[in-house]
Parts: structure tokens; C-alpha cells; sequence
């Protein structure tokens, strides 16, 4: 997708930056020399006739250090999502690929279904935003209904074709429609490091929705 694509998520008329491809790069940790000690130098034994009897120690097989086990959720490469979990939520929803048609890009007309844009960063990915969308529905039934009630700090699991990826919630913004589109380029930079952004529509007032609620979320080491 080009760059200065103008795409409408659930309503409002956002800019979305052109894409950057990250090339996820894996570091090898290069193993330490082991240090050496030098032996102390010991004193010339006595004679034998000198020498006290030992009682002989008693032989033990050390113990191998156990390596510190350390937890990484966020394993899996870049992938086309297929499934959201939202456990705080009780949300577990598919995801389809979407496109910016004619510079519009909206969610799946199913709410229950949410739209990742195809052309924007994929979950995993070490470089971009990737945007998943859905929709709101004020009578209830639409898998984004209460985003806006998800805690900073909550996890949000992808599930993708190279894996499970799990995020953790860093900020649920409430944006009005005006607003979103001025901070259209910030909230859904694909030049940044690899994270993860929601949007649904708020604050429906009988006729429209007036708001988009807005969700970022980074990766679990």
C-alpha cells in the first residue's frame, strides 16, 4: 500500500502511513571463554614417617547448575493472524484480512469477525503497527463491544499462521472521530517497532458512533 493511504475504520477518515517491511533479525548469543584459575603452589609434604593418618572423605558427584529458565510468549515469527483472544474481555474471535478499497478501509460486515489490514505490518512483525478493526454494535453482538473496558496490562493472544502471539495492553485511548483523524499517522506508524493496535467505534449517541476507542499493545518477551 502506498504511502498516505486514507482509510475510514468503523466511521472516521484516518491517514495510514505507508508500509515498512521489518526484517526480523535473530540474535546468537556468543558463549564466554570460561575463565581458568591457577592451582595454589603446596607446601613440600613431611617425610612419611611424620605424616598423621586421614580419615578418608567421603566422594561426591557434584551437581550441575540448573540453568535459569526464562518465559518467551512472544516466540512465534511474523504470521497472518487468524483468531484474537481478548481473556480479560471473554473475547475469542476470527480475523480476516482486509484492504484499504478506493482508500476506505472498514471491518467485516459479520461483527463478530474482526479485520486485520493486509496492508499494513502482520502480528510478529519487528517493525509496524499492525491494525486489526471490528466493529461495535450498541445493542450487543459485535466482538469489539467493550473494548473500551480492557485494562493496560491485559493480554491479547493472536493466533497466526507461524504461531500464538501473546501482547500486553500499554494504553486504551478513547479518540472523538475528529481526533483520530489528526493523530491518524502516530497511532498507526508502520515505521515503529513491531506492535500491535485495535480500533473500534464509542460512544453511540441513537444514530452514530461519535468516537473510536483505540488499543495499543506490545509484544511478551
Amino acid at each position: 500500500m502506498a504511502a498516505g493511504v486514507v482509510a475510514a475504520v468503523v466511521g472516521a477518515w484516518i491517514t495510514l502511513g505507508g508500509r515498512t517491511d521489518g526484517v526480523d533479525a535473530t540474535t546468537t548469543d556468543v558463549p564466554r571463554p570460561t575463565p581458568t584459575v591457577a592451582a595454589p603452589t603446596r607446601p613440600p609434604s613431611p617425610p612419611l614417617a611424620s605424616r598423621t593418618p586421614r580419615k578418608p572423605k567421603p566422594t561426591t558427584t557434584p551437581t550441575a547448575p540448573k540453568k535459569p529458565t526464562t518465559t518467551r510468549r512472544a516466540t512465534a515469527g511474523a504470521g497472518r493472524p487468524e483468531r484474537i483472544s481478548l481473556p480479560q474481555l471473554g473475547v475469542s474471535a476470527p480475523v480476516t484480512p482486509i484492504r484499504a478499497d478506493h482508500g476506505s478501509l472498514t471491518p467485516r460486515p459479520d461483527p463478530r469477525v474482526v479485520g486485520w489490514w493486509s496492508g499494513g505490518a502482520r502480528p510478529g512483525s519487528t517493525v509496524g503497527s499492525a491494525i486489526i478493526s471490528g466493529h461495535t454494535i450498541h445493542d450487543g453482538g459485535g466482538a469489539f463491544d467493550n473494548l473500551e473496558d480492557l485494562r493496560v496490562g491485559a493480554t491479547v493472544v493472536i493466533t497466526t499462521t507461524s504461531g500464538r502471539i501473546t501482547y500486553a495492553a500499554s494504553s486504551v485511548t478513547n479518540y472523538p472521530k475528529q481526533s483520530l483523524a489528526g493523530q491518524a499517522a502516530q497511532v498507526f506508524d508502520q515505521t515503529r517497532p513491531g506492535r500491535l493496535v485495535l480500533v473500534t467505534c464509542e460512544d453511540w449517541n441513537g444514530q452514530t458512533y461519535l468516537s473510536n476507542v483505540v488499543v495499543t499493545a506490545q509484544p511478551i518477551h
